[in-house]
């Protein structure tokens, strides 16, 4: 099944990534055409996004290869790494559009709005053909490809909705504003995603998982003293990873040891944990951790 989902996937993304990146190169050519800085704004976030697709499509079917004596916990952090350099080429690319759509607040140019509507509503098809492809597919990867064609697809109808009002107003300073809003929007979804993109290299509770909650279901496990030395953290923010002792009475025999093992096993099951690593411990014993 696993092999299915990772050929079905690469299809899909492979397909979004050629149609993403065709389009980005008509946006340039025809924001050059039509002088419209909107639209130089979103040829460059989908030339971000088609970048981010080929990534996500490579690092995709890496993050499938099994762990080895280089990565013992697999290659799952790969499409973490690719969602950074994605966010960062965004971040230029929308940085650079804000810098030069500001002068042109003040002397806009005129641009030719009926290419501009043209363009809009191939854009709003593109994005959407291919952001429905995707809808299938559940990888954080591939999540997030799909917030960012979500995001073409909305940018794209601000800029049909300015190109028609300009065509009926020649309110040509809505060009400059509409690319300034674009790549805000972008910027404020970047920072969102280095925000948890971060979480994760800094290896903090993932923010699916209640921690209280973990720790009192485990601890009312029959059998079970205490909890200490917990470690949770996540490898790709979906592969959960846990660590913890579990403290038993000294006087419990090695088999209702080994059943408290399995009955806590069970229990973090059910909190989105995909990996735990268990230490029963009796209540005799010092830990001889650091803050255990």
């Amino acid at each position: 099944m696993a092999h299915n989902h990772n050929h079905n996937s690469g299809q899909v993304l492979g397909f979004a990534f050629a149609l993403n990146l065709s389009f980005a190169l008509i946006e340039f050519v025809g924001g050059w055409m039509t002088n419209s800085i909107a639209i130089l704004s979103d040829a460059v976030h989908d030339l971000g996004d088609s970048f981010a697709l080929a990534l996500t499509w490579y690092f995709e079917k890496k993050s499938f290869q099994q762990r080895d004596e280089n990565y013992t916990y697999g290659y799952r952090r790969w499409s973490v790494l690719a969602a950074i350099i994605s966010s960062g080429v965004l971040l230029i690319g929308s940085t650079l559009i804000v810098v030069e759509a500001i002068p042109r607040l003040w002397q806009a140019p005129e641009v030719h709005t009926p290419g501009m509507m043209g363009l809009a509503v191939l854009g709003v098809i593109i994005n959407g053909l291919a952001f429905f492809r995707l809808q299938a597919q559940t990888s954080p990867g591939e999540r997030a490809v799909r917030w960012h064609l979500l995001e073409d697809i909305l940018g794209w109808v601000a800029v049909l909705i300015g190109s028609v009002v300009m065509y009926f107003t020649d309110w040509y300073w809505l060009d400059p504003i509409l690319s300034i809003g674009v790549a805000l929007f972008i910027l404020w979804g970047v920072v969102k995603n280095v925000h948890s993109f971060s979480r994760v290299l800094l290896q903090a509770v993932p923010e699916d998982v209640e921690i209280k909650p973990l720790i009192s279901d485990i601890q009312a496990v029959p059998g079970v003293v205490k909890v200490h030395d917990l470690h949770l953290w996540t490898l790709d923010s979906n592969t959960h990873i846990l660590s913890l002792h579990v403290v038993i009475a000294n006087q419990t025999p090695a088999s209702e040891a080994q059943e408290i093992k399995q009955l806590v096993k069970a229990t973090i099951s059910h909190h989105k944990i995909a990996h735990a690593t268990l230490e029963i411990e009796f209540l005799s014993e010092e830990c001889p951790l650091e803050n255990c």
